[in-house]
């Protein structure tokens, strides 16, 4: 069964040419929504992307950076949509894609738990009822009544990655964001994503660690310039992205 369909999918973004600097230029810029327009150049994250994921896969995108593979997770679980083409999900999905992301950063850790959660759909009662197991596993028991302001990028990673698995998602996307985590704490995600892989969850990550795609996923898609370069065993995907064939331009990260 196919959880994730992606036909014909491209993103398109706008940027600014020249930026208002002056509070009389903002108003003109509000008053006169054309003139606005005329600022802006377009540019394609994504083009004409193409993918399906089976139930229980784990897949990695590599690439350069700017190369989409952050924008295709973001489409694929919500966070923007596509200018055309379509993606469809099926089932529950928990994000893990920046740091604090989810997370405000004048709220407590405990306050961040219930919050985070309940934005990936769980009930108060739900997270009351493994509010310890998440906390046991970020081993963050001592600082769950600091604001995360306070915190450093390797606990947001901890207590992220805390709340997204332990809301027993269908499919998990992560981006990165574990690259930041301590040894321990890298051995329990290892374990906990093991954990979900045998369960037949789906598993969809970014990652420049090539050693960790090898050992962990069961399919690979390399994408370039916005488009999909290449697509299917691991070993293969990462030979032919190691060789830095190029098949599209350069375009700005996002």
């Amino acid at each position: 069964m196919d959880v994730v369909t992606c036909s014909g999918l491209n993103k398109k973004f706008y940027y600014y040419q020249h930026q208002p600097r002056s509070l009389r230029d903002i108003f003109i810029t509000l008053l006169h929504p054309k003139k606005k327009l005329r600022a802006l150049e377009e540019w394609y994250a994504l083009r004409s992307i193409d993918l399906t994921v089976a139930r229980g896969e784990t897949i990695a995108f590599v690439g350069h950076n700017g190369s989409g593979k952050s924008t295709l997770l973001k489409i694929i679980a919500g966070i923007y949509r596509a200018t055309s083409g379509r993606a469809e999900v099926q089932g529950k999905v928990a994000p893990l894609l920046e740091l604090g992301v989810g997370f405000h950063p004048d709220l407590t850790g405990k306050e961040n738990v219930y919050l985070y959660a309940s934005i990936l759909g769980l009930r108060k009662r739900e997270v009351d009822r493994l509010y310890g197991q998440m906390v046991e596993f970020a081993d963050l028991e001592k600082f769950m009544g600091t604001p995360v302001k306070y915190y450093s990028s390797g606990m947001y990673a901890r207590l992220g990655f805390s709340v997204a698995v332990f809301v027993n998602p269908d499919i998990l996307l992560i981006d990165e964001v574990l690259s930041v985590g301590d040894v321990s704490f890298r051995s329990r995600c290892d374990e906990k994503i093991k954990e979900f892989q045998n369960r037949g969850k789906t598993i969809l990550l970014v990652s420049h660690d090539l050693d960790t795609v090898a050992k962990t996923c069961t399919r690979a898609a390399w994408l370039a310039g916005g488009r999909m370069a290449m697509v299917g065993n691991v070993a293969e995907v990462i030979k032919g992205y190691q060789a830095g064939v190029t098949v599209a331009e350069d375009v700005p990260s996002i």
